[in-house]
């Protein structure tokens, strides 16, 4: 397999970024409609949202990376069975995916350092608090980041639930590309 896009596949770092979000996307939602729960007395009171912090810390950068690749590794073309409303809709859900997380990321930035304190990732180095004179900065960015991470998993949902549908239904190979191998039969 490549590792930078063709015009038919997408290549390895395309694959690893994507299925590492989807993954992360998952893991922080559960995460944190699982921390939003706990008690002061909990053992998993601090760290839970230390591991939230530091792991969505990550995905923004990782993210920004994504972002990049794109244009340094553009995608496969369209597939020919694909018209232009398919392709809009491409377009638009990606689109929203990335605003979505972006700003699912920032506001949690703001809940975090909203009283100053910078976010520790992992013990491995410190995210400084930049912004803190919002008023009512925690609980705006608290309701901004509660609404949107549920927006962003349903449109989540759906790029999967388009995925299979173009697998199974269409039979194309929108999602054989999404694994490297567009070239195979169904």
């Amino acid at each position: 397999m490549q590792w930078r896009n063709s015009s038919s596949n997408y290549g390895l770092v395309s694959i690893l970024m994507h299925w590492l979000v989807a993954l992360a996307v998952v893991g922080l939602f559960a995460l944190g409609y699982w921390m939003v729960g706990l008690t002061y007395y909990s053992s998993w009171y601090r760290t839970a949202p230390d591991i939230h912090k530091s792991v969505g810390i990550l995905l923004f950068g990782l993210m920004v990376l994504r972002v990049v690749w794109r244009f340094v590794s553009t995608g496969p073309a369209p597939l020919p069975s694909h018209g232009g409303m398919t392709r809009l809709a491409t377009k638009t859900g990606h689109g929203l995916l990335y605003v979505g997380l972006f700003a699912v990321m920032i506001s949690g930035y703001l809940i975090s350092t909203a009283e100053g304190r910078g976010i520790g990732v992992f013990d491995w180095f410190q995210v400084p608090a930049l912004i803190t004179s919002i008023p009512n900065q925690a609980d705006i960015a608290g309701l901004v980041h509660e609404y949107l991470a549920w927006g962003v998993l349903i449109l989540s949902a759906l790029h999967a639930l388009a995925a299979l549908k173009h697998h199974f239904i269409d039979r194309d190979s929108t999602l054989r590309r999404m694994f490297g191998r567009a070239d195979e039969q169904l």
